[in-house]
């Protein structure tokens, strides 16, 4: 059963709801488009039937981009461990610090999510190859996914991105461009070559459905902490799109009848600081981000001068009270070292930063005690060893 029903725009601009049996990527505003559902249909789809099911991010495919009698392209990715850090919280003085690791999907991190939806929804249409321009783990995880699905993969990176993100593209198969830049630069780059070749583009927020893998986030953690939501939760972001996604996903899961409508949790961006300008446009109470001149960080994932879904973002701060941090590159190794010891988890900088972000909030009293916070550790620590020597 699938109650995914239509794609619209996600302004809304007053353009006419989409047929999702066709190809879309933006709306023709240029705004990105959304996956709906018929909600009030699935208000009859309980809970309770989840008992039982594989734990991946499948589990709820009836508010996935599948129709009847379609199968997911999958690796397993998703239903990644939540678990109480009870000594790395103990060190900020919070009682109920919780850590979703997502280093433990494919491809080592929750960029699994949003490709398995993608490229899952792209084989569908008929796409032959897939493209995108990528920091590092959203092209491993394409490249992952497009060779489960029988597609070509073409990755456009930055020429100075590490290399082990360079090698896994290539060890799935997939044809890598270096580009001289950063990740707009290889945006352009991608967009310039493939349209013309009829390319099934994935890029961030410029097509409909990997904020819908991303969004599963969400449904685990309620499901995972017994269908209450956290107080707070923190999430590195770069493109966005697991902001957004969970963002959507609320209010999916609040119609459904599977958690109280009403409090949700705080939504804590996290930037580098010399690449934040999702943290400079709240601060300004801007509702777009302008570009961020001379981006450079340690962390691949958080070097997005721009992204394509910066009011989404921007608005699912705000309308949830949370906020947005910045944290410098030094901070985000010393995060990433203090889960280690105290957690025992492989931390990639993104998630180091979001440990950052805690330790500020907490200090600031923003974070109370006893507080029910979800650090999101976005992938792992061994593509990015380096930065330990540095």
């Amino acid at each position: 059963m699938t109650f995914f029903s239509h794609l619209e725009c996600s302004v809304p601009c007053g353009a006419p709801r989409l047929d999702p049996r066709a190809v879309h990527h933006l709306c023709s505003c240029g705004a990105p488009l959304v996956a709906r559902y018929d909600l009030e249909r699935a208000r009859a789809w309980r809970r309770e039937t989840l008992a039982g099911r594989e734990p991946n991010m499948w589990r709820y495919r009836e508010m996935l981009p599948l129709f009847d009698g379609e199968s997911p392209i999958t690796l397993g990715e998703g239903f990644t461990p939540l678990f109480h850090a009870k000594a790395l919280g103990a060190t900020l003085g919070l009682d109920r610090l919780f850590i979703k690791d997502e280093s433990l999907n494919p491809t080592n991190s929750f960029k699994a999510r949003g490709q398995a939806a993608a490229i899952t929804r792209a084989k569908y249409l008929g796409a032959k190859t897939i493209a995108l321009p990528t920091a590092g783990n959203a092209g491993n995880a394409a490249a992952a996914y497009s060779a489960a699905a029988g597609l070509e993969c073409e990755v456009f990176i930055p020429k100075d991105a590490k290399q082990p993100f360079v090698d896994e593209c290539r060890l799935y198969g997939a044809n890598v461009t270096l580009v001289d830049g950063l990740i707009t630069d290889a945006g352009r780059m991608a967009a310039e070559k493939g349209g013309p070749l009829g390319w099934y583009d994935v890029s961030t927020l410029k097509e409909p459905y990997r904020i819908e893998g991303k969004k599963t986030m969400a449904y685990e953690l309620a499901e995972q902490m017994d269908w209450e939501w956290p107080d707070w939760i923190v999430y590195p972001t770069g493109g966005g799109t697991g902001m957004v996604g969970m963002w959507k996903a609320f209010d999916e899961i609040e119609r459904l009848g599977w958690v109280k409508p009403g409090r949700r949790p705080k939504m804590v961006t996290v930037q580098a600081e010399h690449c934040a300008p999702i943290v400079r446009a709240f601060d300004e109470g801007a509702e777009r981000a302008q570009p961020w001149e001379n981006a450079a960080t340690i962390a691949d994932g958080l070097r997005v001068p721009r992204a394509i879904g910066d009011f989404l973002i921007l608005r699912a701060i705000r309308e949830s009270g949370g906020t947005a941090v910045a944290a410098s590159d030094r901070e985000m190794v010393e995060g990433m070292l203090a889960i280690g010891k105290q957690a025992g988890v492989s931390a990639a900088p993104e998630g180091g930063a979001a440990l950052v972000a805690i330790q500020k909030l907490a200090a600031a009293g923003s974070i109370k005690p006893r507080d029910r916070v979800v650090l999101f550790n976005t992938g792992g620590a061994l593509k990015y060893l380096d930065v330990l020597h540095s």
